[in-house]
């Protein structure tokens, strides 16, 4: 009787440890929820993915189709982290929401480019002409600066990517040109209402877009283009050293995520680190 108990309470004691042992697995296994543009964001992020499942961290991407809410959702907490801004939105954004986010790092950088729409080529400018740009500050801005730079608009001294600049900023339109100021997201659907249309890239490769064949033209990267638009991944402030970020990030640049970055968006998105 007794070798029959001791028998029952040895294996309660290994049940015991056993479920112990399951609860700090559980415990030690981490999801993170991360939101992002539909393309190349949220692809890039289900790449990095592969890589955390190693390590015992799950991935959940959230698509978004705005430049808001996925920065409201990481202040709030609903998101542990965001992938799809560059650091001057990112900076405007913290500045007119008294918002805390900050960036983790940087990971890649999209061409921004003028597209065709009603006319299939800069040098046939007509006067007059429609032109769509974001109306959000530093995407606006960006857009400006490369009209100036085709010489379709001269801008007032001191613009540059640090500013907010708007149609105000103009001091040259020698064409006359109607720049139509836009949510971001809708310029490409506006196209064959617009002359020609300034274009993120994100929203370009949703699009069926490739900035590296489809644009008439691009912002020159061959200075600090591509270091102060690149996109990072953000957080809140408080957040960015915590090790399951400092893992994404480590996935995000990772020479996996290089290699697919090259591979599928040919030009379009270029890897920064």
């Amino acid at each position: 009787m007794k070798k029959t108990i001791a028998i029952i309470l040895t294996l309660v004691l290994i049940l015991s440890f056993a479920a112990c042992g399951k609860k700090a697995e559980e415990a030690t296994a981490t999801t993170l929820k991360v939101g992002a543009s539909i393309t190349p964001h949220a692809e890039i992020l289900r790449e990095a993915a592969k890589l955390l499942e190693k390590e015992g961290i799950t991935l959940n991407v959230i698509e978004y189709t705005d430049y808001v809410q996925p920065n409201t959702a990481v202040e709030d907490g609903s998101l542990d982290a965001n992938y799809f801004q560059h650091t001057p939105y990112l900076n405007t954004f913290n500045a007119e929401n008294k918002t805390h986010l900050v960036s983790v790092g940087l990971v890649h950088y999209e061409p921004f480019g003028i597209y065709a729409g009603k006319v299939k080529a800069l040098s046939d400018l007509p006067d007059g002409a429609r032109i769509g740009v974001p109306n959000d500050g530093s995407n606006e801005t960006r857009a400006l600066l490369l009209l100036q730079q085709e010489g379709i608009i001269t801008l007032k001294e001191g613009i540059d990517a640090s500013s907010n600049a708007t149609i105000l900023d103009i001091a040259e339109n020698p064409k006359n040109v109607d720049i139509v100021e836009m949510e971001a997201a809708q310029i490409p659907k506006a196209l064959s209402d617009l002359d020609f249309g300034v274009i993120n890239g994100n929203y370009a490769l949703q699009a069926g877009l490739n900035a590296s064949t489809d644009a008439l033209a691009l912002e020159d990267a061959s200075g600090s283009g591509a270091q102060t638009y690149a996109n990072v991944l953000c957080v809140k402030e408080g957040r960015e050293n915590d090790a399951a970020i400092q893992a994404l990030f480590k996935a995000l640049t990772s020479e996996e995520v290089r290699t697919f970055i090259n591979a599928t968006y040919q030009g379009a998105v270029v890897p920064i680190f």
